[in-house]
């Protein structure tokens, strides 16, 4: 509006200053072109209204894009920290992984050679009904009743004790070995014999006369030997026959290496 006022302000007082001189036509001229510049003006006065709206709406724009641009931003460096902090725990994780398969590793292998081992030790024995496998990573040796005690009694024979022998032969040297004698016996009652009432009590005092056997007359550490009486109740052998029973009644030494790095690892 400044612009059109200085305009018509101008031309006014030229218009005034010449109307005593000025011929009619003259001044029809100076009228026309009065409106003509008064036309231009108000032109530009729209023109310079809409490019400051323009400006107005670009730099609200160019706000919201920087808005945008700076919480894109931060979303992407929050993202990337955690995607560097998930890549550290994973390779965290996959070292762990392989220093376990690493120990596991070890174990089967240890338990692998005492096996075979013990094999070559009691091979002597394997007809009279001792056996030697691995189950669930443990060394499982299976002695039947009758090659360790005569019927019904818990005192180990002759020939208990010469199978017995070899194994601590065998034992002494893996010192990393833990040992755990479990007794077992058929589902047969068991007739009162004094001590021993019942299955029980048979499959208790045979494991700890093999214990004690093993600890005082073949000197094995007793710190590492568990006995254990199973009594009837993990038979190996379902069938329910005589030959069945006869395999169930049995005394079976597990051994197992000392894990105890893989305890310490995953305890830390």
């Amino acid at each position: 509006m400044k612009i059109k006022h200085l305009f018509l302000a101008a031309f006014l007082l030229m218009a005034l200053q010449a109307c005593v001189v000025m011929s009619p036509k003259k001044h029809k001229a100076m009228l026309a072109q009065i409106d003509s510049l008064t036309n231009r003006t108000s032109t530009l006065e729209e023109e310079l209204a809409r490019l400051r709206a323009d400006s107005s709406r670009i730099h609200k724009e160019l706000a919201d894009l920087q808005s945008n641009y700076n919480t894109v931003n931060g979303n992407l460096k929050a993202t990337s920290s955690k995607v560097n902090q998930l890549s550290a725990d994973l390779q965290k994780r996959e070292a762990r992984l392989k220093e376990v398969e690493d120990i596991l590793r070890k174990r089967d292998e240890a338990t692998n050679a005492l096996r075979d081992k013990l094999q070559k030790a009691l091979l002597g024995f394997q007809a009279s009904g001792l056996t030697v496998d691995i189950r669930n990573g443990k060394v499982y040796v299976s002695l039947t009743d009758k090659l360790l005690f005569p019927s019904g009694s818990i005192v180990i024979d002759d020939k208990g004790k010469q199978a017995l022998q070899q194994l601590a032969v065998v034992l002494n040297k893996e010192t990393d070995i833990n040992i755990s004698v479990e007794g077992h016996t058929d589902d047969k009652k068991v007739i009162s014999l004094g001590q021993i009432k019942d299955n029980w009590d048979l499959s208790v005092l045979r494991a700890t006369s093999v214990s004690r056997y093993l600890t005082e007359v073949e000197k094995i550490d007793p710190q590492r030997i568990t006995a254990t009486g199973k009594s009837q109740y993990q038979p190996i052998d379902l069938a329910g026959t005589n030959e069945a029973r006869a395999r169930n009644r049995r005394i079976e030494i597990v051994l197992s290496p000392k894990l105890d790095e893989l305890y310490n690892l995953i305890t830390k």
